[in-house]
């Protein structure tokens, strides 16, 4: 099997705060797009790991991953170059620290802004992907499961050989 599929692995946060949630605007070939923090989880890193780190760069703010609301699995045809691409991606939950306002965010990243569930729903045709409003509708219904279920084995977290 030469050409076996691997869907590409991917982190995102739903965090809450006073009744709205933390977003990402993002400049894409789409335009500009609403997004839950996430991203690609990198080399020698877990999930959980990576979450944190993409919370940090494209809001600034620290997160502390408390439960894991879903894992998702979500196909997408990008626009300007017709590539078909599957996303693997794990959803976390937690509290919300310091923000960095002094940090510098992510390339791409416009700005964090915080929305209610309604504002969220109503910007349906920005939503970067359907995960977006997916992951925090299952976040008010109460989907939560330990941390515990992902394990990354030590082996991941060495250095390569």
């Amino acid at each position: 099997m030469p050409n076996r599929w691997k869907p590409n692995v991917t982190v995102a946060a739903v965090i809450e705060r006073e009744g709205r949630f933390l977003f990402i605007e993002e400049n894409t070939a789409d335009g500009l797009r609403l997004n839950n923090p996430a991203g690609h989880l990198d080399p020698g890193e877990s999930p959980i790991d990576a979450c944190v780190r993409e919370v940090l760069e494209e809001t600034a703010y620290d997160f502390a991953p408390q439960a894991l609301v879903g894992v998702y699995l979500n196909r997408f045809r990008r626009t300007r170059t017709g590539d078909d691409i599957t996303y693997l991606r794990f959803t976390f939950t937690g509290t919300v620290g310091a923000h960095h306002a002094w940090r510098q965010l992510d390339d791409g990243i416009v700005r964090a802004v915080w929305l209610t569930p309604e504002e969220l729903r109503n910007s349906s045709t920005r939503h970067r992907s359907p995960l977006v409003l997916q992951s925090i509708e299952d976040y008010l219904a109460g989907r939560r499961a330990p941390l515990e279920l992902i394990h990354t084995d030590a082996s991941v977290l060495q250095a390569p050989l």
